[in-house]
């Protein structure tokens, strides 16, 4: 319980500084928080629960303002790159992280193309996909960083001992 709350917090916290610092004060060379901190959660927990931190955290991407592209496109994305994560992430967690980081804007703007978003074309999307995959590489190590050391220090909070005694009526 205590981990999937720490996760909520950490993508929020992501979808926040995305939203209202990254993008704002760096522009086009922002990098994708929110995709950083998905494939680190996923390296750290899992496929399943990496695939439905992707889901979760790519629909709420979707939802925040300003939202000029079909809804559910960042939800897949980021669903497969946090099962994909989850899979691979058990051997090297930040090689996959940054591998993610790499992969993720080219997904990101190939599904725009495909799903015709206005203004996608495919010189578009190799443009986007080397500065997105750039600016992602480069915040990637301090992402992983700090989503996995609250990541741990939230499993080791002693949330489930009180959760379980409190069960058999001893707290």
């Amino acid at each position: 319980m205590l981990r999937n709350l720490t996760a909520a917090l950490l993508l929020l916290a992501a979808l926040v500084l995305q939203v209202s610092l990254a993008s704002r004060l760096l522009g086009v060379f922002a990098p994708d928080l929110v995709l950083l901190t998905v494939a680190a959660l996923a390296a750290v927990r899992g496929p399943v629960p990496g695939a439905v931190i992707g889901f979760c955290g790519g629909l709420a991407y979707d939802l925040m303002p300003p939202a000029h592209h079909t809804l559910g496109q960042y939800a897949l994305v980021l669903c497969v790159l946090g099962y994909a994560a989850g899979r691979v992430g058990e051997q090297a967690p930040l090689v996959t992280v940054v591998v993610c980081a790499l992969l993720g804007p080219g997904l990101e703007a190939g599904f725009g193309a495909l799903l015709g978003s206005p203004g996608v074309t495919w010189d578009v999307v190799r443009s986007a996909w080397v500065r997105g995959a750039l600016c992602n590489l480069v915040a990637a190590p301090a992402v992983f960083w700090a989503v996995t050391a609250l990541h741990r220090h939230g499993r080791r909070g002693g949330g489930t001992e009180l959760v379980t005694s409190w069960r058999r009526g001893t707290a």
